[in-house]
């Protein structure tokens, strides 16, 4: 794609993210366009290649109500990084109700 621009056009917009949608077709883009499969587009993880790091409990309920927070319609907000913290650090029972609480339907 060449953008030109005109000698007396002392302002003109340039998008630096536009590009020629020729050039820039995803592959699995164009399969799916093209009618084939997309299941086969990724390989099966390999389980030797894992980490073996595992996540604190602390930690996987940290995940969890960032996960029950936002699935309930509530994004947590950079400023609410402390306070989900604090109620990450209380026992895994407070935290369960904690989540039961969120997915009750209205």
């Amino acid at each position: 794609m060449t953008i030109t621009f005109g000698p007396h056009t002392p302002q003109t917009f340039v998008d630096p993210y536009a590009a020629d949608p020729a050039q820039t077709i995803w592959p699995a883009a164009a399969a799916a366009s093209a009618g084939q499969d997309m299941d086969d587009l990724l390989p099966p993880p390999n389980p030797a290649e894992r980490l073996n790091i595992l996540i604190t409990p602390r930690d996987q309920r940290r995940l969890a109500l960032h996960a029950t927070l936002t699935v309930a319609g509530i994004p947590p907000r950079p400023e609410d990084r402390d306070a989900i913290d604090q109620l990450s650090a209380l026992p895994a029972s407070i935290n369960t109700t904690l989540q039961r609480w969120l997915h009750h339907p209205c």
